[in-house]
């Protein structure tokens, strides 16, 4: 199959999304398809697309309507005989999917991470008149979407994201630099959706406590100012330290004591199977995938969103009890190599691109 992957993400900005698109891609590719992404110029993505052996391709989409560029586009997709066409951000979708549409590529799908319509018209046209179908990667967002009452039973597939697991990673040894502290860590995006404020509170809450504790964040975003700002206002500078951005996290994972992720809303959150892969106990607010993901009270624990208490409480609960962090250390692991394997992943995806492509051809 020839596949053209497309993300008109920013430049600077990388996510879970991100990294299962290449991860997609590079597995496809190690099947033996001919594969492509593209995204903006000099983007991360697509540094971290060539890094991991993907081939790229610069296409810029700027707005949701572009008639020049889905000209452009069209003329690249019939050069390159794409037959899947699989689109990242709506606009990807408005201009590459109609670019799809006049180029005759047989099959379009919009990967959707996390809800990303709403029942605004221009979603349902969008959605039921340029593409073939939607990829997501939980359960809670094909149902979201089946409530919407457009679209026929089959038309969202959940495929689950997949991960290879490092043979080696070197833990951090925070010891050198925390003496006597136990390291709670979390990582992603400094934008709201993170909840990264909320986590910033609990650790306020439990200093209150206990001298023990410091807290780690990786990762960059526009809210960096406002969430050092509320450290240094709570008195937190020498427990809350923002990382910044931090290109391989399992080290920090297999070294920290605990994974935190307070997210307001995700899709399947990655960067909690990555905490799980490196043995390292979790808790988890309950946003979309994440009783997919984990079984509460088994491989991590599993909390409301909004709700500093409950983070400190969870924490505090869980660091008091090495045996329970053991047990769901060793559980969360298992879990993910037997259930969302990298392997695994490619597979389905690899089945359903042919089967959708079959049934396109049929009808042609």
């Amino acid at each position: 199959m020839n596949i053209l992957f497309i993300n008109s993400i920013g430049r600077d900005k990388f996510g879970g999304g991100e990294k299962w698109m290449v991860n997609a891609a590079r597995g496809l590719t190690q099947e033996g398809h001919n594969v492509t992404l593209a995204s903006k110029k000099d983007s991360r993505i697509l540094r971290y697309a060539a890094e991991h052996g993907v081939n790229t391709e610069v296409i810029q989409i700027r707005s949701d309507i572009s008639p020049l560029k889905t000209l452009q586009i069209a003329g690249w997709l019939k050069k390159h005989a794409i037959d899947i066409l699989i689109c990242n951000l709506n606009k990807d979708v408005r201009v590459a999917g109609l670019a799809a549409r006049i180029a005759g590529t047989h099959v379009v799908l919009a990967r959707h991470g996390m809800l990303l319509c709403s029942k605004k018209w221009k979603h349902k046209l969008t959605l039921t008149k340029l593409t073939d179908g939607i990829i997501t990667n939980s359960r809670t967002i094909r149902e979201a979407y089946a409530n919407y009452g457009w679209f026929d039973p089959d038309f969202v597939k959940v495929i689950y994201n997949g991960i290879t697991i490092p043979e080696q990673v070197a833990p951090i040894d925070f010891s050198t630099r925390f003496p006597s502290k136990k390291v709670i860590y979390s990582a992603g995006r400094l934008a709201e959706q993170k909840g990264f404020i909320y986590l910033v509170d609990a650790a306020a809450l439990l200093k209150k406590k206990r001298s023990d504790l410091v807290w780690l964040i990786s990762g960059e975003g526009k809210l960096h100012e406002e969430l050092q700002q509320n450290i240094d206002s709570l008195g937190l500078q020498n427990t809350v330290f923002l990382e910044g951005f931090t290109p391989d996290i399992f080290p920090y994972l297999k070294g920290c004591d605990l994974f935190v992720l307070a997210s307001l809303f995700e899709g399947m959150p990655n960067v909690v199977m990555e905490a799980m892969a490196m043995q390292t106990p979790a808790i988890a607010t309950d946003v979309n995938g994440a009783r997919e993901l984990m079984q509460d009270g088994k491989t991590g624990l599993i909390i409301p969103p909004r709700n500093p208490e409950a983070i400190a409480d969870a924490v505090e609960q869980l660091l008091d009890n090495p045996e329970k962090l053991e047990q769901f250390g060793k559980a969360g692991y298992d879990r993910v190599n037997t259930e969302f394997t990298m392997q695994a992943m490619v597979h389905n995806l690899e089945t359903h691109l042919q089967e959708k492509l079959r049934e396109k051809t049929a009808r042609v």
